[in-house]
């Protein structure tokens, strides 16, 4: 289905991020929809002075700072290329006109929707579970292409976790 929208006619803009550049920082309103054809994102948010990692996009995914796309308001949210990363980026007002344009666009974004939905209460259950080894394992199963494609260092904070800890949960 991502296929079909990245054929749809729909205007994408190639661009290119280095390891750290930022797609967005906090206090910005950002409403474009990403789709990363090669590389890693992060999505996080400051705490005092500790990040927290809320979401990870890569190879394949589409991303966006949600809040900021549905709201169209700004967004405490940073976005960040964890590697040199390649996207493709449409804007909201182009992305919404080819959503109305037929009754399948209109089907795949509420599927996309209902699956950021479910994605995000997956993520509220890992934070409630007290074991890292079941927030680790839960995400494993979730997720293994993660592991290939995100550095420990950023798994583990999005685990809430240390690296230490997370090193030991891999290799049992």
């Amino acid at each position: 289905m991502i296929q079909k929208l990245l054929n749809s006619g729909l205007y994408w803009q190639k661009k290119e991020f280095r390891r750290n550049e930022f797609l967005k920082i906090s206090g910005s309103t950002n409403t474009d929809i990403y789709f990363v054809e090669n590389g890693s994102i992060r999505i996080f948010m400051m705490d005092d002075d500790e990040e927290r990692i809320i979401r990870f996009g890569y190879t394949g995914n589409i991303i966006v700072s949600l809040d900021s796309f549905l709201s169209g308001k700004p967004s405490d949210l940073y976005m960040q290329a964890i590697k040199k990363t390649s996207v493709r980026i449409a804007s909201k007002k182009d992305f919404y006109a080819f959503i109305v344009s037929g009754e399948e666009n209109l089907k795949f974004w509420n599927s996309l929707l209902e699956d950021l939905v479910l994605q995000q209460m997956e993520r509220e259950k890992d934070l409630l579970i007290n074991s890292p080894k079941e927030r680790f394992e839960r995400v494993l199963k979730r997720s293994p292409k993660l592991f290939q494609e995100v550095p420990n260092k950023y798994i583990a904070n999005y685990l809430r976790m240390s690296p230490e800890t997370l090193s030991r949960l891999k290799k049992s």
